[in-house]
């Protein structure tokens, strides 16, 4: 199984065929701008096609939720190159209830050792994203690298929460796969959503369109991520979203666990901590063996798996760890420019540069920015149209929204599609307050006391939520306004995560500071008609961020990637 590296997908002026340029946006341009393009057989002559689509919108491991429950501690810096001391700063008791180590009394030689260690590991082991800093970084591949951001050790997490993530994956998975056949219930959930706000609608539209031709997506694959706070107060494991489109770091997350034990092999003894208490992380492997299995059930041998990206993506190496792993495991040829135009058969087989597209897994097409144009509608309503196997298919992609994860937490409503009552209890337990803005209690609630939630848009890509006296401020706005506006958000209880003091490490400078962390697991869903071919939690990955923020991670410079360590 191979890969290729090209341009964004393009839509001629048919709605029959699709191009692959070197443009940045739709619609074709003939300033196309070779690339580098990569095929290899798996088993036989399949490949994998990694392809850019649209505008880069989606900030680098943003938070989609985000609580604390302390002011503003002011952080302190330590230059490595300098080797500046890590200097203590101003707290407040009782504020570190979730410090794995006693930071006050490490050894400062010590810190600066393990970052000096850390920041060569990243550089070895591709731990590493597009420097902001240089133009082309996120263009061409090996322009402009810098570690990732990351922690300089792991966030102390309860390992029963931890065994409760893990169990619950594959039944959000299964959910996932129910509510994505239950097409009378996504129109009518997001009905009013679609009233007033354009970019649901036209996934709507699109679903809308699948509906009237009795489009039957009989292989179906999800590689999911679901995003959980462990709130402080109530002790319980509270999840943020659930991700069902492009659900990043499946290949970063995997470098920041092996760092993590790597330091403690070498400093564990120092500061007491036991390199095994740091769980596994194959998400890669796990997300390429399901690509891999998807691929197989289309039965096609020749066929490729497409990877959609971005044009320009900072992030562009999680994607690549993804490759490489296809790579490792099967051998490949290599072509260096694709400029060839596709088309769809009449009997919906996908074709790309006159080679047959199996599998289209989306790392881009989740925010309005993707689609600047009829154009990019075309283009994705042609691949629904198609027999490739979607990853995540239309209909996966509005069961992940905001609004049907707040239907889904209504009383009796996960009866309507799941049987288990054991399994029902388990993810009504991981369920926070969600409410739909036509609750009048709620919003009277929340009005008078703004602090407790979170208003969310049916956005992802994080920074896009609503807090704090903002929250009020657009609640009566609303409701001055008496527009049906209100159906393009929803309400969620705010979680308060345990506050503690950490190492965060970005572009070789160690910054002292309080910190909350998300814990994100990985899912993989694979099912042919009735068979289920994969269904298994794969992996994890945990961001990290000061406490003082609501949103911004880590391309605005505030979260880190991390690792957990089991107590």
């Amino acid at each position: 199984m191979g890969v290729i590296h090209s341009s964004p997908l393009s839509l001629s002026p048919f709605t029959t065929s699709i191009r692959i340029t070197g443009s940045s946006v739709f619609p074709y341009t003939s300033k196309a701008i070779p690339e580098r393009v990569i095929n290899s057989p798996f088993n036989h002559t399949n490949n994998i096609c990694l392809t850019n689509l649209l505008k880069p919108t989606k900030k680098f491991g943003s938070f989609s939720h985000f609580s604390h429950n302390s002011t503003r501690l002011g952080s302190k810096t330590v230059p490595f190159k300098c080797f500046g001391k890590v200097r203590e700063m101003e707290t407040q008791e009782g504020i570190f209830q979730n410090t794995l180590i006693d930071f006050h009394g490490i050894d400062e030689e010590l810190i600066q050792k393990m970052v000096y260690d850390a920041l060569v590991w990243c550089s070895l082991h591709g731990l590493v994203v597009g420097d902001k800093s240089v133009q082309r970084s996120g263009k061409v591949p090996g322009v402009g690298l810098v570690h990732a951001p990351f922690a300089l050790l792991p966030m102390a997490f309860p390992e029963i929460h931890w065994n409760l993530a893990c169990e619950v994956a594959p039944i959000f998975n299964e959910l996932i796969d129910r509510v994505s056949l239950d097409g009378k219930f996504l129109q009518e959930a997001l009905s009013r959503t679609k009233k007033v706000d354009a970019f649901t609608s036209g996934l709507l539209d699109i679903h809308s369109k699948m509906l009237e031709i009795n489009k039957k997506e009989e292989i179906r694959l999800g590689l999911h991520r679901s995003d959980y706070m462990l709130d402080e107060k109530t002790k319980l494991l509270l999840q943020i979203e659930l991700n069902t489109i492009s659900s990043s770091f499946a290949g970063l997350s995997c470098r920041v666990s092996e760092l993590h034990r790597s330091l403690l092999n070498s400093y564990g003894e120092h500061i007491g901590l036991d390199p095994r208490r740091i769980p596994g992380n194959a998400s890669v492997d796990k997300f390429a063996e399901a690509l891999a299995k998807a691929w197989t059930e289309y039965n096609r041998p020749r066929a490729l798996v497409m990877v959609v990206v971005q044009p320009e993506e900072r992030n562009m190496y999680d994607q690549h760890w993804l490759c490489a792993e296809l790579k490792d495991r099967y051998p490949f040829n290599l072509l260096y420019k694709i400029d060839e135009e596709g088309e769809i058969l009449p009997d919906g087989t996908l074709l790309v540069g006159g080679q047959e597209i199996s599998v289209v897994y989306f790392r881009a097409g989740y925010a309005p920015t993707d689609y600047p144009s009829e154009a990019e509608w075309r283009a994705r309503l042609l691949m629904e149209q198609s027999s490739a196997v979607k990853c995540p298919s239309i209909s996966y992609q509005l069961a992940g929204t905001k609004k049907i994860q707040q239907e889904l937490a209504k009383p009796n409503m996960l009866e309507r599609f799941l049987d288990n009552k054991e399994d029902i209890a388990k993810l009504r337990k991981c369920f926070a307050g969600l409410w739909s803005l036509e609750d009048s209690d709620i919003i009277k609630k929340a009005i008078e006391r703004p602090e407790l939630f979170v208003m969310k848009p049916q956005r992802e890509g994080g920074g896009n939520n609503i807090y704090n006296d903002d929250v009020r401020t657009n609640l009566v706005r609303l409701q001055k306004e008496g527009t049906q506006e209100d159906a393009a958000y929803i309400l969620m209880q705010r979680i308060f995560p345990a506050v503690s003091l950490t190492f965060l490490v970005r572009e070789g400078i160690c910054h002292k500071d309080h910190a909350v962390s998300e814990l994100g697991v990985y899912g993989a869903y694979l099912r042919n008609k009735e068979k289920v071919i994969v269904n298994e939690q794969c992996g994890y990955l945990v961001r990290t961020k000061v406490s003082s923020s609501n949103e911004g991670g880590v391309a605005a410079g505030f979260a880190v990637l991390d690792s957990i360590y089991l107590n």
